[in-house]
This record gives C-alpha cells, sequence and structure tokens, in this order.
C-alpha cells in the first residue's frame, strides 16, 4: 500500500473543504505581548488576537523570574515520573496552592489540561463499577476521550439544560454511581454553564460532580477560583479541574478535590502514573501565577474593560458576534473559505493575527473568528482591530451587493 499518498489523499480532502490548518510561526519576546515577531506571512511584528495566554500572566516579571530561578538551581527536566524520582519540591508546593485556591483537601499535577481530563473522566468511570456519566453535549474533546476510554455507560443531555440532565438522571436508580460532567466556560460560544441548578439536580439525585474550569480559572471570582468561586459554589462540587497553560500562563494541568479522590486518581490514572512529570521550573512559575492572581484583581479589571471595549466597537459597525457574559469574543462567519481568507488578510495587511476556528473544532456552517481580548491588548489595538474588521465587512458586503 502507499501510505503517503493515502495520507495526501485526506489531506487534499482537508484543503478543498478549507478546514486545512495553516500554523503561524510566531515568536513571543518578552514585555512585547500581545506583540510578537512574525516568521511567516504578513509584517515582521504582528499582535495576538487569540492567545489562551488571557492575563498575559506568561510574561510576568514574578512568573517569569521563578522560571528562571529554578531553572539555574535545579535545572531544565523533571528527571521521571512522579512516582520514580520525578517528584519535586515545586510540585508539591503547586499542589497545595492549587488546593487552596479550590478551598479542596487536595490537588493534582499532570502533563496538561487535556491529559488531566482525559486521565481522571477515564480512571472514574473505570474504577466505579457500573458507572454511569451524564455529559453535557458541549463538552471538550478531552472529557469525550476520557469517557470513551472508560467504557462506562454515557448518556449525553442537552446543553446547558439542568432540566434534561434531572430527566437523564431520572432513569437511574439511587444503586448507580453517576458522575455528571460539564464546563464552566464553553470555549467556543463563550457561554456560561448554570452551575448553581445542574448542582441542585446532581445533589437530588446523589450524583458526584465533575466541573472544568479551564477557560474560567485565573479569570473569574475574587481569587481566580473560577466560575464557581465567583458564584460561592466550589464546596458543592465534587472535582474541579483546571488548567495552568491558559490564564496562568505556565504548562500543565490539574483535578483539585478531596485526599481520597486525589489519591485515588493518581493511585489507579495511567495518564498520571506513566507520564514524566513537569519540569520543576514550570511548576515554580505556575505556583508564582496562582498566587499572584489570589491577590491581584487588576489584571481581571483590566481584561473586563477591553472585554467591553471591543464588543462596543464591534457592535458600532454590525460586525456580528456571539453574545455572551464571557471573555471570548466569537466572530461568526459561517465559511471556511472565507473564515480563512479574512484570517489572510488581516495577518497580510494589518498585522492582526486570529486564527480561523473551523470543524472539527466546531460544527460546519459555524466557522468563526475568536477573539480574546487580555489587558495588556491597548485601546489602540483594539480600534484598529475593529477599523480593520469593518473595512473587510464593507468589502464584504459590496461583493454580496454586486453578485
Amino acid at each position: 500500500m502507499d501510505f503517503d499518498a493515502a495520507f495526501r489523499a485526506q489531506l487534499d480532502d482537508l484543503k478543498s473543504e478549507g478546514n486545512y490548518r495553516i500554523f503561524a510561526d510566531l515568536e513571543r519576546v518578552r514585555g512585547r505581548f500581545p506583540k510578537v515577531r512574525n516568521h511567516g506571512m504578513g509584517p515582521d511584528e504582528v499582535t495576538v488576537w487569540c492567545s489562551n495566554d488571557y492575563l498575559g500572566m506568561g510574561q510576568h516579571p514574578d512568573v517569569v523570574s521563578a522560571m528562571v530561578e529554578v531553572t539555574e538551581r535545579c535545572g531544565t527536566g523533571s528527571g521521571g515520573t512522579r512516582n520514580i524520582s520525578g517528584t519535586a519540591h515545586h510540585h508539591v508546593g503547586l499542589e497545595r496552592e492549587l488546593a487552596d485556591l479550590h478551598g479542596k483537601e487536595g490537588a493534582l499535577l499532570f502533563s496538561s489540561g487535556y491529559v488531566s481530563n482525559w486521565a481522571a473522566l477515564s480512571t472514574l468511570g473505570s474504577r466505579l463499577p457500573g458507572a454511569v456519566i451524564f455529559s453535557d453535549a458541549l463538552n471538550h474533546a478531552s472529557m469525550i476521550e476520557g469517557m470513551r476510554h472508560s467504557r462506562a455507560e454515557r448518556v449525553i443531555w442537552r446543553h446547558n439544560d439542568p432540566a434534561d440532565l434531572d430527566r437523564a438522571l431520572s432513569l437511574y436508580g439511587p444503586g448507580v454511581p453517576k458522575i455528571v460532567a460539564f464546563e464552566s466556560v464553553y470555549s467556543m460560544d463563550g457561554d456560561i454553564a448554570p452551575i448553581a441548578e445542574i448542582l441542585d439536580v446532581a445533589e437530588k439525585h446523589g450524583a458526584m460532580t465533575y466541573l472544568d474550569e479551564v477557560h474560567a480559572v485565573g479569570m473569574y471570582g475574587p481569587r481566580g477560583g473560577g466560575v464557581a468561586e465567583r458564584e460561592g459554589l466550589m464546596d458543592r462540587v465534587t472535582l474541579i479541574e483546571g488548567t495552568l497553560g491558559k490564564a496562568f500562563g505556565c504548562f500543565g494541568g490539574y483535578v483539585a478535590g478531596s485526599a481520597a479522590l486525589c489519591d485515588f486518581i493518581r493511585s489507579f490514572a495511567s495518564g498520571f502514573i506513566f507520564t514524566t512529570a513537569i519540569p520543576p521550573a514550570v511548576a515554580a512559575a505556575a505556583a508564582a501565577a496562582v498566587r499572584h492572581l489570589k491577590g491581584s484583581g487588576m489584571e481581571r479589571a483590566r481584561q473586563r474593560r477591553q472585554v467591553a471595549r471591543l464588543r462596543a466597537g464591534l457592535d458600532a459597525h454590525g460586525i456580528p458576534h456571539l453574545d455572551n457574559p464571557s471573555h471570548i469574543i466569537p466572530v461568526m462567519i459561517k465559511d471556511p473559505v472565507k473564515c480563512r481568507m479574512i484570517a489572510d488578510v488581516l495577518m497580510e495587511q494589518h498585522g492582526i493575527y486570529v486564527q480561523p476556528i473551523n470543524y472539527p473544532t466546531v460544527p460546519k456552517g459555524t466557522e468563526r473568528l475568536r477573539f480574546t481580548p487580555g489587558p495588556l491588548h491597548t485601546d489602540a489595538d483594539i480600534d484598529h482591530l475593529v477599523q480593520a474588521l469593518n473595512g473587510l465587512w464593507r468589502q464584504c458586503a459590496l461583493a454580496r451587493a454586486v453578485a
């Protein structure tokens, strides 16, 4: 068999559909974010508008200094799995910071947020005999993969619909272990779950709750504990899952819960047992970011201001974007080819980098540009983006009128 021909044929299909992904060749420069060096098409310097480093903590002096200092003192890698020589004092300290952030007895680090979801859900579903996992219809791919790997029965309930969850849970008796898995902030549409109502339903049926807060930790709540902290609900959530790679500006994922729950996952999750631990310097930097955002609301306040400014600018020019209560601003294009074209023009002619979001990340026909304004975007950056988008929208409208 000509394997390369088979690979190329499927890649050609992706390209013809407009769903082939092109990576921007960028170089972050300390102190310049969201400006970055561009080694690909377009100007030598561009402004990043789609980063998940939501608060710019990857540039914060305390975070950078912690990583540099621990690298110089300890070296680079961790040297092994957590079980075999890879547990550093910095991992233990970070887990304590995260447990405190969420008001839980314990926390457990993973190599990424994807792995923490995959490992935790697959372990819970496979090790609790007869467990049924009730999954929100729009849960992230990492959660879905974890559920699949667990081989537990999975029931999908309508997105953010506590009444449908109640209906689904009612079909199973009190002796069935039930796990309700959902997210707080959904990253593509930017909507936020009705957490209190979902917890009410789960508690009514004796179910444990698994809340993914990866797009919320650092961003919401008085100490950055997420939407559950903002709404005073953390104590009612069985397990909170988060990431260090978004608002905390570092790398890695984690879960937080009771001491028994964290020890259970530590002892049985293959995604934890058999993978190399994150470098101590990364753990130290993440701990510095978590500590800073526990005490500082400045970054969150500035970020909310810039989100409101961008939304107002888009509204003033009639540029369609999904209305939601979060920091994520999806501008709807609804065509993969046009989405790629607009992104290319923004990069090449205006020095604006935003990545097209297409299938399979979102359903076909809902392609979009996903903007994430941060505290380091200036008012001038926002005005430049709005004017560039407005010019493109006017061109598109004229083209439609001529056609």
